[in-house]
């Protein structure tokens, strides 16, 4: 008998040269409160899951692996509700510490997005997707 997982993910940690050069992006930026801090970790809540800003090298340490290198093989996702609140959240996280990747623009399926880096060049879509309603807990449903 095989177990099936549920499709879930509980824990997102990204790997941080300085979590305290890191927390202005995401707690003034993005206005993220922390749940967590320590001079080595900083955890925040989110709508069912939590995301983790962890000193590279702590990290590294724990998982048995050597210190990652900011790779950019992947993209997380911000949406925001109206296509209007796109660069106000782009304008607010640059000036948190951010770096334009790109500017807004429509991708060709629809609504406006744009790309900032974090100050260890994660990053980060700001999107409006018209076809992916968010509900008042912040929810995102996958929508076509």
């Amino acid at each position: 008998m095989t177990m099936q997982m549920q499709q879930q993910m509980s824990v997102v940690t990204l790997a941080v040269a300085d979590p305290a050069r890191s927390r202005p992006f995401y707690v003034e930026g993005f206005g993220w409160q922390p749940v967590f801090e320590t001079p080595e970790i900083v955890f925040f809540q989110m709508n069912g899951f939590v995301l983790g800003l962890w000193l590279a090298e702590a990290l590294a340490a724990d998982s048995g692996r050597p210190a990652p290198r900011p790779s950019g093989g992947f993209a997380l996702a911000h949406n925001v509700p109206t296509a209007a609140d796109v660069q106000p959240a782009v304008d607010r996280l640059l000036a948190h510490g951010g770096r334009l990747l790109t500017p807004a623009s429509a991708p060709p399926h629809g609504g406006l997005r744009a790309y900032v880096a974090d100050p260890d060049d994660h990053a980060w879509e700001i999107a409006w997707n018209p076809a992916w309603p968010i509900a008042a807990d912040g929810r995102v449903t996958f929508g076509v």
